[in-house]
């Protein structure tokens, strides 16, 4: 794909929804994390693993962990049909099949056009389904998968780890502008960046919230000051990432902020396509440590 292409992909705010069925019920990925579609397959159970790790397999060059979404999802035993397919996705620099049983299609929509599930959805501190999508005439519950797999593999999520072995930090006054849909990854994420040093964090639900807030203070004399540098997730409900990043970098006076996307979807097309709006940085979750590096690094640069 040419990068004129790709660019015409980029900052429409648009996704792609793949629909998926378990149970007879209607779920969703989004496209981009999905490497291809095969039938189920003989898995290798895999002692003393989650419940819902139905084993491995390894189809040709890649060693495959098989969720098995249908007992995930509904804590039952599943049956395993000869129809069953698996979803091979690819995010967070991780392969992981998921076990599911039909695929119905594939529908584009506008991110305005997904709701954020209410709390009396969301289980705890939030649940498992993270937008709520209209695909012609079907509610269809876009599911959070990087979300299950830290519920099954907590190792696989935002590490403290990484932020203690920076050492000792002194603390920054910059402004921090966070744009996050995800409540558990917002609240890990401010958590690792104030014991960075990094007190000042404003967070956005998503990306049209954070726009808003931009624009209110783009004319103030102290804006430089208000937003030191901008990080933002791609996957939100009513603006993406992406389209938050097209706006900030054709602005006359936003563009000098520097930007980061810090997302599960990084990959070579993603880069790609956020290096043509012009992202300063882009890190693949769950990489606090780098992120917080990196920061420093723009930050400096800046002369903060």
């Amino acid at each position: 794909m040419a990068d004129t292409e790709i660019l015409l992909e980029s900052g429409t705010n648009e996704i792609e929804i793949m629909q998926f069925t378990v149970y007879g019920e209607l779920y969703g990925i989004n496209v981009a994390k999905v490497r291809e579609i095969m039938m189920a397959d003989h898995v290798k159970p895999v002692p003393h693993s989650h419940e819902a790790v139905e084993g491995i397999f390894k189809p040709r060059d890649i060693l495959l962990t098989v969720i098995d979404l249908p007992k995930y999802l509904t804590g039952r035993e599943s049956e395993k049909k000869t129809r069953d397919l698996f979803i091979i996705t690819n995010f967070n620099k991780t392969h992981i099949a998921f076990r599911v049983h039909s695929v119905v299609g594939i529908s584009r929509i506008s991110w305005k056009d997904i709701q954020k599930p209410d709390k009396t959805i969301t289980y705890g501190e939030e649940g498992v389904a993270t937008g709520i999508a209209q695909c012609d005439d079907k509610l269809v519950t876009i599911l959070d998968f990087e979300k299950i797999v830290v519920d099954i593999a907590p190792e696989t999520g935002i590490q403290m780890s990484e932020i203690n072995a920076l050492g000792n930090r002194n603390r920054r006054e910059s402004r921090i502008i966070l744009a996050e849909d995800s409540i558990l990854l917002t609240r890990m994420i401010k958590e690792a960046l104030i014991k960075a040093g990094y007190d000042n964090i404003v967070a956005f639900n998503n990306g049209q919230e954070a726009w808003d807030y931009l624009e209110s203070i783009r004319e103030d004399e102290d804006f430089d000051q208000k937003v030191s540098l901008i990080i933002t997730d791609i996957e939100m409900p009513k603006m993406d990432g992406h389209r938050l990043t097209k706006l900030v970098k054709e602005d006359s006076i936003m563009k000098k902020t520097p930007l980061i996307i810090f997302s599960s979807l990084i990959n070579t097309e993603m880069m790609i396509k956020g290096k043509q709006l012009g992202a300063d940085e882009q890190l693949s979750k769950p990489e606090i440590g780098h992120l917080v590096e990196v920061m420093d690094t723009l930050l400096e640069r800046k002369g903060i």
